[in-house]
């Protein structure tokens, strides 16, 4: 086994243990206000190498979702968001192509790619999860506005979380 794919193997445990045993506990009320959420455990996704065939991508987002949905008491929210999410990849990857192309297996990291880039790619995919996630959470759009508020302030608080995790970690991988 060589020694990107432990890696990687490795990080999708961390992330969703640390989901799971750090930031299932951390409770964010602000007053009545109880709409931020942290949710980091879709990293791992994001970061797979570009080559990365899209059936995997796919197959490691619904069963790290699944993984998630056990711990969480939601009944394949996290699967339907992380699988979606997957799915999606491939096209916010052809939306932010640069001119000249990826690296043919150019993993997903600062050394590679440029910082602007690199959260841009970030921030689309996780507006697109918070937004499934908390639409079919809610399944009805009665709820709009709570819908709205929930991934705005969960979208801040995660992607600052995980902006300071890429800075801290920068794989070279």
């Amino acid at each position: 086994m060589n020694s990107t794919l432990v890696h990687h193997i490795v990080r999708f445990f961390i992330f969703l243990l640390l989901q799971v045993i750090v930031l299932n506990r951390i409770d964010l009320n602000f007053g009545s206000f109880n709409y931020a959420h942290i949710f980091i455990y879709a990293v791992p996704i994001f970061l797979l190498p570009l080559n990365t065939p899209r059936p995997l991508t796919i197959c490691l987002g619904f069963f790290s979702g699944l993984f998630i949905d056990f711990f969480f008491d939601s009944p394949g929210i996290h699967a339907s968001a992380l699988t979606a999410t997957a799915f999606v990849r491939k096209y916010i990857l052809q939306l932010l192509e640069p001119i000249e192309g990826y690296k043919v297996d150019g993993a997903i990291n600062f050394k590679n790619m440029r910082m602007p880039w690199l959260l841009g790619y970030v921030a689309l995919l996780l507006l697109f999860h918070f937004s499934w996630y908390f639409s079919v959470e809610a399944f009805s759009f009665v709820y709009f506005k709570e819908i709205l508020l929930r991934i705005i302030s969960s979208f801040i608080v995660s992607y600052i979380l995980i902006f300071l995790i890429l800075i801290i970690y920068n794989p070279k991988h």
